[in-house]
């Protein structure tokens, strides 16, 4: 099954979106009444659906043809309940700006100090997803006290390293926002994490300086 959860208030390409519903009866529409974020939209939508296995892909983002097939013959290899894969980053033209190798990460130190992981790559098992391990309501960084939540609670994360997914960067996207991702990295670790605020702002100059590091 495909849900598109639709979370965009000037509904400037809602009718496209009701065109592609009409291709296939295993599509369906969500449409938010007002604007809930990444994060709520995603949750609603894993509420919303039926399988076994959940993925996620955001509207900036592509996957190859192959991408469900192989990480899910992966996933059964590896007998795991959550991966995620390598991706490219490209520009507006499909220049590639850069590559994100995906790694196994089984500790939550793994990923304390670095957003390593590509919501668009991700397969994850849905009985993982409950009112505690879900994406949080922050306007960037919502994905990442997911992927801290899971290993919190001694789950696996593991990598599979192959480009199987392609994330398109613009200046107007939400993810380039570096001012917001400080705010919201705070948030994670404070908020959500219960970090005393030293420990936060420790582990938030961390986040920073690799997230340097990676551009």
């Amino acid at each position: 099954e495909i849900i598109i959860v639709y979370d965009d208030e000037s509904k400037s390409d809602w009718n496209f979106v009701k065109e592609i519903k009409n291709i296939d009866e295993r599509i369906s529409v969500i449409q938010n009444k007002q604007k809930k974020g990444a994060g709520k939209s995603r949750n609603l939508g894993i509420q919303n659906s039926n399988g076994k296995f959940v993925a996620f892909l955001d509207a900036d983002d592509t996957w190859q043809s192959d991408k469900l097939s192989k990480q899910i013959e992966f996933m059964k290899l590896k007998k795991c309940d959550i991966s995620h894969t390598s991706y490219s980053i490209v520009d507006r033209s499909k220049k590639v700006l850069g590559i994100r190798k995906a790694r196994n990460f089984f500790d939550l130190k793994d990923l304390l100090k670095s957003c390593d992981i590509g919501t668009s790559t991700v397969i994850i098992k849905k009985h993982l997803i409950n009112n505690y391990i879900q994406f949080a309501s922050l306007t960037t960084k919502e994905d990442f006290v997911l992927w801290l939540k899971l290993l919190k609670q001694n789950n696996k994360i593991y990598g599979l390293n192959e480009i199987l997914t392609t994330w398109t960067k613009s200046s107007s996207s939400l993810s380039s926002s570096t001012i917001q991702k400080i705010l919201d990295g705070f948030r994670v670790y404070h908020n959500y994490m219960n970090f005393s605020s030293i420990k936060s702002i420790y582990y938030l100059l961390c986040l920073s300086i690799n997230f340097l590091k990676k551009n």
